[in-house]
């Protein structure tokens, strides 16, 4: 599909819109109230249920190796999940993972 200028610049617009809109029925409509104890409950989960999203199609299917699916980086990451359950440190899990998936690639 091919689009003027003007088009793509009324797309910006209006997703621009659209998005602020959605951020401010959330903080500008309801930000200075305080929230049920069950809204806040399921908020801590957020970043629980969003990063493996974000990082399980970089593990199983990795544009280093063309899609495929790679030992290193999926011994990283099982190593990556070991470590922060077993020591419940977000950061140490995430060096010990690095640090496989280097040595990992280094051999």
């Amino acid at each position: 599909m091919n689009y003027s200028d003007t088009e793509i610049w009324w797309i910006i617009v209006v997703l621009g819109v659209g998005t602020f809109l959605i951020r401010f029925s959330f903080l500008g409509l309801i930000g200075d109230r305080p929230m049920p104890e069950w809204v806040l409950r399921h908020l801590r989960y957020t970043a629980v249920a969003i990063l493996p999203g974000l990082v399980a199609p970089l593990v199983l299917w990795p544009t280093a190796t063309g899609g495929e699916p790679d030992p290193a980086r999926l011994t990283a990451a099982v190593v990556t999940m070991v470590l922060g359950v077993w020591t419940k440190n977000v950061a140490g899990s995430m060096l010990g993972g690095a640090l496989v998936l280097y040595g990992m690639q280094y051999l």
